[in-house]
């Protein structure tokens, strides 16, 4: 089995560029203080949080009931992980001292054995444990765990780490294959990868051992959910919520024995992480092919061109291959983030870049179009077509909003963002002993030492609007070491000049090689990626007659502001040359496509009208098509991504 990478850390990775480095910018001076004011419910207008208040009442430091949903802890974990990333990338003395203050109220609210949750200790004290199927203690764990290992690594601090190491204990302690303890998983998955985290961290192997077994229970024998079901006096969280399917947690059948992404888009993406993990951890095989077979069904079938996933509006799942509704889709933003934590952990395990081209689609597309660009309001959910008033509530639309929301009930969105722009530079390189994988193409700065020696590698360029690239790699001394760059699918024409003189390119599993001596190296990389036409599988029955528009990672689509109203009338022909200017002005900068098409003419038609007996007729038009991670920041209007193709018979 491949070798994993040795991690570059968000840590060393210090981005300077002109497309990501103000968006980290904004995340850390507008987006995380906004949201420490959201957790402490200090913004009016905005949906109550309650969720720093509720570690509060549970510390004994505030009075009062629970409020929120069951899982609201995980908000405040969320938020601070994003904290651990921006001192990385901006230390900040009194933000740092403010989140010492929140992990201080944290230890407080801490039961004596460990336990940490404040629904089950304000609300349900003798409900611990009792409800795996609906109660997401352990979902809450598991985003508690990654927090505290992500603010250790970024201050060194152990408090935090230890808070979480204590409570991890306990989970130990009550769960496993021994008798005495729970035989039941996770109702939605997450401590398990962040059990890999805190293992790595603190080498005990108690921790990734567990990890393994929630993972291999899962799916076997009877059904934990359903038998906890069946035990008297057995309460529901959600009691709406009936005829529980057991697809929609991932527990119908064995992980190993899964082939399709099934149920919960989040969950699914979070267990197959951890999977990923663990495969590499135990050198499991299956379990490994168990990942790619997930994998392919999900990105090759299950899977929108913007890299979302989750097609249904209902329980935010899965459905069948090649049903990709656009206007009443899903795409729960947490679902691209575990897409991308997944794709990257397979790359980084079998170093093919394959994954990566879907890693960096979803960042620069769904991940993107989740936040707006003042960084104070979010989508959870992401079409791909957008009529604003067809989004009535108690509809089959009333998930999707026609603007982002500054807060939600369920806020699990916002500071999941939060956490994943943060630490953005963890996407950027793969690194083993003597090899250093480049995958994104977003300027930094980043220091690694290989084959011993300390390097600083400097990435210069101006992706995704130019396909030029300035990687200098600058050691202390010489030493045999390797670089790879990947190849990203929709690249064209790709060359690398190594100071000064074109190399011989080799291509493997999507990336050029390059070894032997280095020191002082300068590497001039280009290819071409010029916007196009794409279409989908003719069985994506929404999509057939259709095209999209696509410049390297970024998906385009039109907007009713340049555009006019009822989008869907507008027909494109594909023979056509794709115009490319770039708008300084336009959505603080970026490139703007331009193509004619036709236009369903309603002259003749008038309200009284409803269905005729006529021929169409079309009218000219000229559209203009912007980046579909930047769509609804200007007014709120129709928006399209999938536009009806002109045919000329």
């Amino acid at each position: 089995m491949p070798k994993i990478a040795d991690e570059v850390t968000v840590k060393q990775v210090h981005i300077k560029d002109d497309f990501w480095s103000e968006i980290q910018n904004r995340i850390i001076n507008v987006v995380i203080p906004f949201q420490e004011h959201v957790l402490n419910d200090e913004v009016e207008g905005v949906a109550k949080s309650h969720a720093i208040e509720n570690f509060r009442i549970a510390a004994g430091l505030s009075t009062g009931e629970f409020y929120g949903m069951v899982f609201q802890d995980s908000d405040v974990a969320k938020w601070l992980e994003g904290v651990a990333y921006s001192l990385t990338v901006k230390p900040d003395a009194a933000l740092e001292k403010r989140a010492d203050d929140i992990i201080d109220i944290i230890e407080k609210a801490q039961q004596p054995d460990g336990y940490l949750n404040t629904y089950f200790t304000i609300k349900e004290p003798d409900g611990r444990w009792s409800n795996l199927m609906e109660g997401h203690e352990l979902y809450t764990a598991g985003h508690m765990i990654e927090a505290a290992v992500a603010y250790y690594e970024a201050t060194g601090k152990r408090r935090f780490l230890e808070i979480v190491s204590k409570f991890a204990d306990l989970v130990c302690q009550t769960f496993g294959s021994e008798e005495g303890k729970i035989h039941g998983y996770p109702g939605h998955q997450e401590i398990e990868l962040a059990l890999v985290k805190l293992y790595r961290v603190t080498r005990e192997k108690k921790y990734l051992d567990l990890a393994k077994y929630f993972i291999d229970l899962r799916g076997t024998g009877k059904n934990y959910f359903l038998e906890e079901e069946k035990r008297p006096g057995h309460k529901r969280i959600f009691p709406d919520f009936v005829n529980y399917d057991t697809m929609y947690a991932q527990a119908h059948k064995p992980v190993r024995k899964q082939r399709t992404a099934e149920g919960h888009a989040v969950r699914a993406n979070y267990m197959y992480s951890a999977m990923a993990d663990l495969a590499y951890e135990y050198q499991d095989k299956e379990l490994q092919q168990a990942c790619r077979n997930l994998w392919d069904n999900m990105v090759h079938k299950r899977m929108y061109i913007t890299g979302s996933v989750g097609s249904s509006g209902f329980l935010e799942r899965f459905t069948t291959d090649y049903d990709l509704p656009n206007d009443s889709n899903y795409s729960e933003t947490c679902a691209t983030i575990a897409l991308a934590m997944f794709g990257k952990r397979m790359a980084d395990m079998e170093k093919d870049a394959s994954y990566m081209d879907v890693v960096e689609r979803a960042l620069y597309n769904t991940l993107l179009s989740g936040i707006a660009m003042d960084g104070k309001s979010f989508f959870y959910v992401n079409p791909l077509e957008v009529w604003p008033v067809s989004c009535m509530p108690r509809t089959s639309r009333e998930h999707v909003k026609p603007v982002r929301q500054k807060w939600f009930g369920v806020a699990c969105c916002p500071p999941n963002i939060t956490r994943t722009l943060a630490s953005l530079g963890q996407y950027i390189y793969f690194q083993e002993e003597n090899e250093i994988y480049v995958n994104l193409y977003v300027a930094n700065e980043t220091e690694v030492t290989l084959n011993g020696v300390p390097f600083k590698i400097t990435l210069k360029g101006n992706f995704p609007w130019e396909n030029k690239m300035t990687v200098s790699v600058d050691g202390v001394q010489e030493t045999e070491a390797m670089i790879a760059f990947r190849v990203p699918a929709y690249a064209e024409n790709f060359k690398i000049l190594r100071n000064g003189k074109e190399e011989n390119l080799t291509e493997d599993h999507g990336y050029i090689k390059i070894s032997g001596k280095m020191y002082k190296e300068t590497f001039e990389i280009s290819f071409d990626a010029e916007p196009v036409f794409v279409h989908a599988n003719p069985q994506v029955r929404v999509d057939s007659a259709k095209v999209a528009v696509v410049k390297g990672p970024l998906v385009y689509c039109v907007e009713e502001a340049d555009n006019g109203e009822n989008l869907s009338s507008v027909m494109v022909n594909t023979d056509q040359k794709i115009e490319e200017t770039y708008d300084d002005e336009l959505l603080e900068g970026c490139s703007v496509l331009h193509i004619t098409g036709k236009k369903i003419s309603e002259k003749g038609w008038n309200e009284g009208i409803l269905y005729q007996n006529r021929k169409v007729e079309l009218e000219d038009v000229k559209l203009t098509l912007v980046p579909y991670c930047y769509w609804g920041n200007r007014e709120n209007g129709e928006m399209l991504v999938w536009m009806k193709e002109l045919f000329y018979m």
